[in-house]
């Protein structure tokens, strides 16, 4: 993604060409410039006429030579940096890492519009571009879509277009919008991405002299003089941006600029949110979501699923067909014996959508297509984490913690029983939330969590209408389950199952392991990490996606069935369900932390990223959500 901002600064240039022979920091030897200060302990401590008041430190000694460190030369399994990754570097170098060195990617309008506007170079017959000592000074031609690389350089570029005479070559970038009026043309960003393909061109034994831009939507060129400030820039952006993630580092996030606004990394990196844990930066709005799409949710026994044009076909025995457009689909939700077929599994992973498979139970049993970033590193930091046990039980204690405060929130805000039978509760909830953060043993931690549980589901009948409190079918007093053996609790268990969904595909789009947990422990088949990150969120998304069904009438109980010594719920009644549980997911709060309105939907997805940061390093704790 590139976004020219009219605030991105030129820095000057301190570098030169990256060569063993004639780099110090290759050659091992520094210039006569850059030699090391004689200044001495003593120096550094004396006082007298020549000294600063404060420190005391010669003021013509201060200044020290800086060495440039370059990048080494590119190993045989290293990548070749992009000409598009430099753009971005010098544009934002988080941008740069996290798409290139962490695999992190998502489109919005201006990418598409980009990929239309580099479209129109791909049609039609192109002529090849003669070798370098076969290019006359008489020959003109223009071709495009060339593929250069240099060992030498770690670089590589796709030219849009390359336009011959008079014995040299030009380089010409295609870019989207207008171009910016600047003094130089153009925005340092786009200069060094055509200077990057002049590089390479030289590489290959072209006579090259200026590159061009083409601006599609003002349909203007703009000349880059490839200067050598430009050229010395270009060289330690790419060295930077290769030492950088050689080293395994992310960089901080912008500070509050422009440039995030319409980045399509937004909803990824998280600016805002990063920076008020690091200077108490008010976040501006929330971020968007990747996608306004919705979870398509298809549960009847042996339905097909197939592809046509742009669409999913729903095919059901005994049922028209049905036709969902694939823009409109972010999950796809399949319970029990439903098959999908081959050319839909191949469109679903090309557009990135998952593809969570349940049993009829609507138990939840994984997902397929969730690609998340193309690296390891989210999953290394959680897994470095999860090897750390004091780590391990400060976060169990925080999210012991929030689970008891939201359920002691959930019975504040709905209660409906006896008003003398809510203090003693509500104040022992308190009690238990305030300890949770004190015990030193997970076995502790247990029985605080279980003695908070118990409260909750003795009171949980009080949030009740009057109505549904007098129905036999939905007496309510502890909670069970496998199976479940009344209504509410089978409701209980449909809803966990879903959050638990919701939660284990926002973990994987994150780039974590939703089946290594810290909590709970791992067991096959037990997405221990999900589990985790839903239980602060069981009351106030399932609990309260189930009183909602409940209380507005949406269940009755005809609605369950008894068999084996359980209860479930009818397809008819999972499906309405399903229906309040994703009202809730679209419902907007205020979030506690950041301050701005967002959907719980979006929420979740938010949190899942910020889990990812926490365990990677860069935020001091995972903000938990805790509404009033």
């Amino acid at each position: 993604m590139s976004c020219p901002d009219p605030e991105v600064p030129e820095k000057p240039a301190e570098v030169v060409q990256p060569d063993a022979s004639s780099d110090p920091a290759l050659s091992g030897t520094a210039p006569s410039d850059m030699a090391p200060s004689d200044t001495t302990l003593a120096d550094a401590t004396a006082t007298g006429s020549g000294a600063d008041e404060v420190g005391r430190q010669p003021r013509e000694r201060l200044r020290q030579g800086e060495l440039p460190l370059f990048a080494p030369a590119i190993a045989d399994d290293e990548m070749l940096v992009p000409a598009r990754m430099v753009n971005e570097w010098v544009y934002c170098p988080r941008l740069a890492v996290l798409e290139w060195g962490r695999g992190e990617w998502a489109g919005n309008a201006d990418t598409a519009a980009g990929r239309r506007a580099h479209k129109a170079t791909d049609t039609g017959p192109a002529p090849a571009l003669p070798a370098a000592e076969a290019l006359g000074d008489a020959d003109t031609l223009k071709t495009r879509r060339l593929l250069l690389s240099s060992e030498r350089l770690g670089l590589t570029a796709e030219l849009d277009v390359i336009e011959a005479g008079d014995g040299r070559v030009v380089p010409v970038d295609i870019k989207t919008g207008k171009r910016p009026h600047v003094a130089e043309g153009a925005h340092l960003p786009e200069r060094v991405q055509v200077c990057v393909q002049a590089l390479l061109l030289r590489e290959a034994g072209y006579s090259v002299e200026e590159g061009a831009l083409w601006f599609a939507d003002s349909r203007e060129r703009v000349k880059v003089e490839l200067s050598d400030d430009l050229v010395a820039t270009t060289l330690r952006a790419a060295s930077e941006l290769r030492l950088t993630v050689a080293a395994g580092r992310l960089p901080p996030p912008l500070d509050y600029s422009s440039k995030c606004v319409r980045c399509s990394l937004l909803p990824i990196c998280l600016p805002d949110e990063l920076n008020w844990f690091r200077q108490g930066t008010i976040p501006r709005t929330p971020p968007p979501a990747a996608t306004p799409a919705l979870p398509l949710y298809v549960q009847k026994p042996g339905a097909r699923i197939g592809k046509k044009d742009f669409t999913l076909v729903i095919q059901a025995e005994g049922e028209d067909d049905r036709t969902v457009a694939l823009d409109e689909i972010s999950e796809l939700v399949l319970a029990g014996p439903v098959s999908l077929s081959t050319p839909a599994v191949h469109e679903l992973l090309r557009r990135d959508v998952p593809v969570a498979w349940m049993s009829s139970g609507f138990w939840y049993l994984g997902s397929t297509g969730v690609q998340g970033p193309r690296s390891s590193a989210a999953r290394a930091a959680q897994y470095a984490f999860c090897a750390d046990p004091a780590r391990r039980l400060d976060f169990a204690r925080e999210l012991v913690a929030a689970k008891i405060r939201n359920s002691r929130t959930m019975l504040r805000r709905n209660w409906r029983g006896p008003e003398p039978e809510r203090g003693p509760v509500l104040d022992r909830l308190a009690l238990l939330a305030d300890r949770a953060p004190r015990i030193d043993n997970p076995q502790g931690l247990l029985g605080i969590e279980g003695e908070a549980a118990a409260l909750y589901f003795r009171a949980l009948p009080h949030l009740f209408t009057e109505a549904v409190a007098a129905l036999p079918a939905f007496a309510f007093d502890r909670r069970n389950r496998r199976p479940p053996a009344d209504p509410v609790n089978a409701c209980l268990s449909l809803a966990y199952a879903l959050l638990t969904r919701t939660f284990a595909s926002a973990l994987s789009i994150a780039g974590l392991d939703p089946w290594k947990g810290v909590y709970h422990v791992e067991r096959p088949g037990r997405p221990a990490l999900a589990l985790d990150l839903i239980e602060p969120f069981r009351p106030l998304l399932a609990d309260s996606a189930v009183l909602m069904a409940l209380n507005n009438g949406e269940l009755a109980p005809a609605d369950f069935v008894f068999a084996a010594g359980g209860c479930n719920l009818k397809p008819k009644s999972r499906r309405a369900l399903i229906e309040a549980y994703e009202r809730r997911l679209d419902q907007e709060t205020t979030h506690p932390v950041f301050g701005y309105q967002v959907s719980m939907r979006r929420l979740i997805q938010v949190q899942a990223r910020l889990f990812a940061r926490f365990v990677g390093g860069e935020l001091p704790k995972y903000p938990h959500y805790l509404p009033r």
